[in-house]
C-alpha cells in the first residue's frame, strides 16, 4: 500500500509569519498534532504539539491562560518550527514511511509532490497503524 491511499489530503498548513497563538488554536480546535510550515507555497518547517509547549514558556512558568495567549502572540511560528523536515513522497511504502518515523522518533511525515516541496499531504502514526489494526 502506499503512502497516497492513506495519507491525509487536506492538510492545514502554517506560514512562517504566522502568530504561535495561531498555532495554537488550530491544533486546540482542529485536534491537530502537526503543522507543516510554508514560505511561498514550499515546505521549510513544521511544528508539532510538542514544539508548541516548548516555545509556550508562560505556561511553563505558571501565568494564567490569558498571560499565556498575549505571549504566545508575541512569537512566530519560524522561530519555534524544526527547520530539518523529513518527507516522504505519495508513492512510498507505508512501512517505509512507518520506519522513517520509528527511526526518527516522529509522529508524521509531509508528504511532498513532485513539485519541488509542495505539501501534497500528511502521513501520520495514527494513519499507519490503522491500516494494519483495521
Amino acid at each position: 500500500m502506499k503512502v497516497k491511499d492513506v495519507m491525509a489530503k487536506d492538510v492545514v498548513t502554517l506560514d512562517v509569519d504566522e502568530e504561535l497563538s495561531l498555532a495554537d488554536d488550530i491544533m486546540h480546535l482542529g485536534r491537530i498534532r502537526h503543522l507543516p510550515v510554508v514560505e511561498k507555497g514550499k515546505l521549510v518547517g513544521i511544528i508539532s504539539q510538542r514544539d508548541l509547549f516548548k516555545g509556550s514558556l508562560a505556561s511553563l512558568m505558571g501565568f494564567g491562560e490569558k498571560a499565556k495567549r498575549d505571549f504566545l502572540k508575541t512569537v512566530t511560528v519560524k522561530e519555534i518550527m524544526v527547520k530539518k523536515v523529513i518527507t516522504v513522497s505519495p508513492d512510498a511504502d507505508i512501512k517505509d514511511a512507518g520506519r522513517i518515523m520509528l527511526e526518527k522518533k516522529i509522529g508524521c511525515l509531509p508528504v511532498v509532490g513532485y513539485d519541488d516541496l509542495v505539501v501534497v499531504g500528511l502521513i501520520t502514526e495514527t494513519d499507519i497503524l490503522k491500516q494494519f489494526i483495521m
